[in-house]
């Protein structure tokens, strides 16, 4: 229960064999997620979350001493996993919404995260405003199902377009569901100067046992790696 609202807590389980000669050299991590019944979308934890956070966990090994902005970031799924792999988050949600970035802090919380492993920021798409100009130095974006809506997809492509300006060296991971075929972000990103490689998710998982399908709940998702040109 927080703030009088009705919860649920989802765990999320990723394992992984480190030595295939030892059966006993299981690394694992488990991840609790609370969810708000009856809540907003951004309370709920859609299946493009976990796809991303599995593709976080087989990289982990990539993340220590990273500092990675997660953007919508919901109830932060993957930035939690890539906080408990070592890299320092910045996860963000729209300031205009402050329930949300109140229940992504619980998520912390319930992870025991502390404020030198992840902070949270009010960032809307497409506004320059001061948070915005406070992430410093970013390695890695990452987003998950942030491309739900055509009327947000400039908002979100010109977001990230500025902070990889910022940081040419760093990328945007994002995994999105794919709910129309009509719907295409080729034209933005090539009016921001950007580009786009799509990333095989088939075999994310198989290694532990994980149905790719499960995970997917039967919809159709892509992980897309997003670089400036």
């Amino acid at each position: 229960m927080s703030d009088g609202v009705t919860e649920q807590v989802k765990k999320f389980l990723f394992k992984s064999i480190v030595n295939r000669n030892s059966e006993g050299d299981l690394e694992s991590l488990e991840v609790l997620i609370p969810e708000q019944l009856q809540a907003s979308y951004s309370s709920y934890t859609w299946p493009s979350a976990p796809v991303l956070a599995w593709f976080l966990w087989e990289h982990r090994r990539e993340l220590p001493g990273k500092h990675i902005v997660e953007l919508g970031c919901g109830t932060s799924l993957p930035g939690i996993v890539a906080a408990k792999c070592g890299s320092t988050v910045t996860l963000t949600d729209s300031a205009s919404l402050p329930k949300s970035l109140q229940h992504a802090k619980r998520c912390c919380e319930v992870n025991n995260l502390t404020p030198n492993q992840v902070r949270v920021l009010g960032l809307t798409w497409g506004l320059f405003l001061g948070n915005i100009f406070s992430l410093g130095p970013v390695d890695l974006l990452l987003g998950s199902d942030c491309f739900y809506e055509p009327s947000v997809f400039e908002d979100i492509i010109v977001t990230v377009a500025f902070l990889l300006e910022k940081n040419p060296n760093a990328k945007f991971l994002c995994t999105y569901q794919e709910r129309s075929a009509d719907w295409s972000i080729e034209h933005l990103l090539h009016k921001w100067r950007l580009q786009c490689e799509q990333i095989p998710i088939n075999n994310i998982g198989a290694e532990s046992g994980v149905d790719i399908n499960e995970l997917m709940h039967d919809h159709t998702i892509h992980l897309l790696q997003i670089t400036r040109l």
